[in-house]
């Protein structure tokens, strides 16, 4: 037997041996690059097509209620601050998730923090699915020829992911989150001593349009609201005057290529031509999601300041 035999011989056994080796080591690297699952993530409820599991403050209590309406449980997110007092009435902000989202989107830690140093109850709905729009009925958007469809617009060529197209929804869904909401609202007044005069909401996106909408519709509930680049499209900002009195914040980021800046602008000038009660920040560089928590101190302020 040549020298290149056995030499080859030799490596072809060595090869087999390190084989799977080899192999091992490969699936530990795929393994290790896999994302850990997230620390109290909240699965999405069956059938509400969220956007998926979402980590989730520790401090937030994550509810189901039954929805007598369509015999479903509902989930809803809670948090208590521990300066509430049981025997005392407590402060509560209502906040609405934009489209997709669920009711988690909007307890970050910022807002935990400032409702806990505030004493507040902050109660988050899911509005009954993703892309119930908190009751807003489907209209022309002002100054548009045609009614926007049931969610956001896709990008030229590309279809909508479920949690947005809403095709399997039922035809009441926007009335349906609308009663969700005001259940929700309800169920936390029953179990705690809220402060009537000290009851605000607030909303990002399509929660900022249901909150322009909830707060024309049910005007007594509110103290004060606060709207995060609003998805107002089908609303009119005349619809203020029917509101006068009650005090808005209104934050919106220049760089929204979502909802554009020019959407909001009308609603500031209807309130500066109604004098309302009111505070503005377009905040530079600003995008659609940056907002939800780029001015949470300031919002959180202007509702310490009022009262009904």
């Amino acid at each position: 037997m040549s020298r290149f035999t056995v030499s080859s011989t030799l490596a072809r056994a060595a090869l087999r041996a390190l084989c799977p080796l080899l192999l091992l080591g490969s699936l530990s690297v795929v393994f290790a690059q896999q994302p850990a699952p997230p620390v109290n993530a909240q699965p999405t409820a069956p059938g509400r097509g969220g956007r998926g599991p979402v980590p989730v403050d520790s401090r937030v209590q994550v509810r189901m209620h039954h929805f007598a309406e369509t015999n479903e449980d509902i989930p809803y997110a809670l948090f208590v601050s521990s300066k509430v007092d049981p025997k005392k009435n407590a402060p509560m902000i209502v906040t609405l998730h934009g489209l997709g989202g669920t009711h988690t989107t909007m307890m970050r830690p910022v807002a935990l923090d400032l409702a806990e140093a505030g004493g507040y109850i902050l109660v988050a709905p899911m509005g009954y699915n993703p892309r119930g729009w908190y009751g807003i009925r489907r209209g022309a958007p002002r100054g548009a020829a045609a009614p926007p469809p049931n969610a956001a617009p896709a990008a030229p060529g590309r279809a909508l992911p479920p949690t947005l197209n809403g095709a399997n929804d039922p035809p009441n869904v926007r009335e349906l989150s609308e009663k969700e909401t005001l259940e929700v609202i309800d169920l936390v007044r029953k179990e705690f001593k809220v402060d009537d005069d000290r009851t605000y909401l607030m909303g990002h996106s399509m929660g900022g349009a249901g909150t322009l909408y909830l707060a024309v519709k049910y005007s007594k509930q509110w103290a004060a609201i606060a709207v995060l680049a609003p998805a107002a499209f089908s609303l009119d900002p005349n619809s203020l005057a029917k509101i006068p009195k009650m005090p808005v914040m209104l934050v919106h980021g220049d760089m929204d290529t979502v909802v554009p800046l020019s959407w909001s602008r009308p609603w500031v000038e209807e309130m500066r031509s109604l004098k309302m009660p009111h505070e503005y920040i377009e905040v530079p560089g600003g995008d659609h999601g940056t907002v939800i928590t780029s001015h949470q101190a300031e919002i959180f302020a202007f509702f310490a300041k009022h009262k009904r």
